[in-house]
């Protein structure tokens, strides 16, 4: 009988698992090992038992696999961010590739799929557009720190520790940016600890700075978004003018205060303390104004491709109605609108709405309809009536997928072609199965965005039967 905190010593690691994590199987019991490669020989520590599964965390490597590779952060481990550095990037896009065939097979029960090559990224670092960074007054102490018995400064502006509120790392040098992101946060840090400017208590609730948004767009514009939890002007001015002084790339400069017991903020006031009102994002002959709460792919570069590919495989008529559902800021939308007669968008958030009506207007771009409101709601057969019947649907919702009214209304349209984008294969393919009574699926084509992790963004084009 296996037991929580035993030890088991040279288990071959056998496959890769959801979640980053891999899996190895002993005596028909399935164990889900975090940090490791199919082909490790590792010894364990069990740290949780369920009933069906156990989780295990690597003590002592006795063979490394061929798929691995040395990690490039001095974080690795500890940051719940780009788990995967271990793993070979080929060896990645094979795994992510198989995850949503799977996904399509087990959950869509779709047989014979034409697969198209994962689309894999050029970039694999520094690949962002935006990063959030958590203020905290009791930084996460490494186990060499707290054994050394030394006396550490405990504030620290970094990542979140996975599943752990509370505990925030304090980073010294973050990948997933423009090297300028790091420059610009151990600024807001120095700036900070010199002025003893009070760092926030996440448990106790006590404290200023609380959260630091950095924005950046491929025409080297930067935003950064400071969250507080009172107005305090002398000290948000020693902060954002200290940047502004020392980083003339910062173009946009907002706060935003939170007196919330969390850190989300698209129900807060973005107020500009100065420079533009937003930065621009370019995309083929197209710009995008990005502004403080904007949703923008955070992976500039594939994004282009993404929606490329979305605009080849509709296969666009001069004279088509096109719906656009979730569309966001309104950026498929415009990118298509130019190849069809008209484009319709529905969102559920308002300040989404307005920046894809300003996107349209920025582009010259007059034959783009947006509306707000639940999408299960408002898209109905009066929408359907007023609006004309579309010839194209795209879909690119949340990661829960389409709520099952949706795909009723869709089932009723005369849409020929669906083009389903989804950065949650598993729930794509449940939404497949509940369309398969009107459509049949006809390709599927992954897109890597977000390198060293496991998540995979998926295209599917389904045609009317």
């Amino acid at each position: 009988m296996i037991r929580k905190g035993d030890i088991l010593e040279e288990v071959l690691v056998e496959d890769f698992a959801a979640e980053s994590k891999c899996i190895a199987k002993i005596d028909g019991q399935v164990i889900f090992i975090e940090q490791t490669a199919p082909g490790d020989v590792v010894d364990i520590r069990i740290v949780r038992k369920k009933k069906t599964y156990l989780e295990a965390r690597p003590v002592y490597y006795h063979t490394f696999s061929s798929k691995r590779q040395t990690p490039f952060c001095v974080h690795y481990g500890i940051c719940g961010g780009c788990k995967w550095q271990h793993i070979q990037y080929a060896e990645q896009l094979e795994f992510k590739q198989q995850q949503v065939l799977d996904q399509l097979e087990r959950i869509g029960h779709q047989k014979d799929i034409e697969f198209e090559p994962i689309f894999g990224a050029l970039h694999h670092v520094a690949y962002r557009n935006k990063l959030e960074f958590t203020f905290t007054d009791q930084r996460w102490l490494t186990h060499e720190e707290i054994n050394s018995g030394e006396t550490f400064e405990r504030n620290g502006l970094g990542f979140h520790k996975p599943g752990q509120f509370d505990k925030v790392l304090d980073i010294e040098k973050c990948y997933l940016q423009p090297d300028l992101s790091n420059k610009i946060r151990l600024k807001v840090k120095e700036i900070a600890l010199r002025e003893n400017i009070p760092f926030y208590n996440l448990r106790e609730h006590r404290g200023f700075l609380r959260n630091l948004i950095i924005r950046n767009s491929n025409k080297g514009e930067w935003m950064v978004i400071l969250q507080i939890s009172v107005e305090n002007r002398e000290w948000i001015e020693k902060i954002l003018n200290g940047l502004s002084n020392t980083f003339p790339e910062i173009t946009s400069f907002y706060y935003l205060i939170n007196t919330k017991k969390n850190e989300s903020y698209n129900d807060l006031e973005a107020i500009h303390f100065g420079g533009n009102k937003y930065i621009t994002q370019r995309m083929e002959d197209l710009e995008f104004r990005i502004s403080p709460k904007s949703f923008y792919q955070t992976n500039s570069e594939q994004a282009h491709e993404l929606y490329t590919l979305v605009r080849e495989y509709a296969e666009f008529k001069k004279k088509d109605v096109v719906y656009d559902l979730y569309t966001g800021t309104g950026t498929i939308a415009n990118f298509i609108a130019r190849q069809v007669k008209k484009v319709v968008g529905l969102e559920y958030i308002s300040e989404a709405v307005e920046d894809a009506k300003i996107n349209s207007a920025l582009n010259k771009i007059a034959n783009t309809v947006f509306q707000e409101g639940d999408i299960a709601k408002i898209f109905n057969e009066n929408f359907l009536e007023e609006q004309g019947m579309p010839d194209v649907i795209i879909t690119d919702p949340p990661r829960a997928g389409m709520h099952k009214d949706v795909i009723a209304s869709i089932l009723k349209t005369s849409a020929r072609r669906i083009i389903y984008v989804s950065c949650n294969p598993a729930t794509q393919a449940r939404d497949i199965e509940l369309l398969e009574d009107g459509y049949q699926l006809i390709k599927s084509q992954a897109v890597d965005m977000f390198p060293h992790t496991h998540h995979i963004e998926n295209i599917v084009v389904l045609d009317r039967r």
